[in-house]
């Protein structure tokens, strides 16, 4: 394993001494970062630190909001690769470890490569690495065995993608790793799609989790996410998830003066009254199966006033 060792941090070594490796590829670019900018040894065995269990648990009630819409993903999640040898993790935007998921038979495996509740997988920490990179990037990344910067990390496999908060920052890395040697690019790639649809799961339930109160409006996936709207009873937006913030142009600025639904997906028809009456009648009229009467007592006026309503509004019985 030694050998092993000295023969990959060499090749490591030398991208990182190439003038153009950088360009090559993102993980040659995190590679140059890892020994260049953090000073990190590809061959060094340090012993790795984890944060106190007081620093954890602080750590985990700050995030309790995230954990509590990410525990049922990940929970779900390892139903579906744990079985493979996969354990699912969730980490902070700095890399440490919030949560594990692993099986019985796995645990030691993870425990031994440091893949533990307080463990720090920032690059500048381990070098390339799936988390690490992920949170470095900000996009999804498969890292496979070799290409972690680390001799020590090369048994394995990493599949991540960010998780981004109701307000569109960088909070969390999704992981699934595994250190099992049957696990090929093919299949690292395969589970890679399973990791970035369960974090944009995360991101969308903490979305309408922190927008309780407030209607949600789906516009669509994009590449950089779901895109969420957040309206409130008047139909003015009053938060936007990540992806929906890129496609418009939305800053928390922008947001602190909210914009009406239409005129910001590009309806833009001027409010009047006959709006909201029109809203007003209908909502009426499907409450009370149509009954013209009832809905007019269910307003506190009269039929005739609200026959007159109707045809203001262009509604007919």
């Amino acid at each position: 394993m030694v050998k092993d060792d000295h023969v990959h941090a060499s090749r490591v070594l030398d991208a990182v001494r190439s003038p153009s490796s950088a360009a090559v590829s993102f993980v040659a670019a995190s590679w140059c970062r890892s020994a260049l900018h953090h000073r990190l040894d590809p061959e060094a065995h340090a012993q790795r630190e984890l944060i106190s269990a007081r620093a954890l648990a602080e750590l985990r009630e700050a995030h309790q909001p995230l954990l509590a819409v990410a525990g049922p993903v990940l929970d779900q999640m390892f139903r579906s690769v744990g079985r493979s040898g996969c354990g699912v993790i969730l980490c902070d935007a700095a890399g440490v470890v919030l949560e594990r998921r692993a099986g019985a038979g796995d645990i030691a495996d993870f425990t031994r490569v440091g893949l533990v509740e307080g463990a720090s997988w920032s690059e500048a920490a381990e070098g390339t690495n799936g988390i690490g990179t992920c949170l470095f990037e900000g996009k999804p990344v498969v890292i496979h065995r070799d290409e972690h910067f680390a001799s020590r990390n090369i048994d394995i496999s990493c599949m991540d993608a960010p998780v981004h908060d109701p307000q569109g920052r960088l909070v969390a890395a999704l992981d699934v790793s595994s250190c099992r040697t049957d696990h090929g690019p093919a299949m690292a790639d395969m589970i890679g799609a399973l990791v970035r649809d369960a974090a944009r799961r995360i991101e969308r339930d903490y979305f309408c989790s922190h927008y309780g109160d407030a209607r949600i409006v789906l516009l669509g996936d994009a590449p950089g996410g779901t895109e969420l709207l957040a309206v409130d009873r008047d139909d003015l937006v009053i938060g936007a998830s990540r992806a929906a913030r890129l496609r418009f142009g939305l800053t928390d600025g922008a947001l602190e003066h909210p914009r009406p639904l239409d005129q910001l997906i590009g309806g833009d028809a001027a409010p009047s009254f006959e709006h909201g009456d029109r809203a007003v009648l209908r909502q009426a009229l499907a409450r009370t199966g149509g009954n013209a009467s009832q809905a007019a007592r269910l307003l506190g006026i009269g039929r005739a006033t609200f026959y007159r309503r109707m045809a203001r509004a262009g509604l007919h019985t």
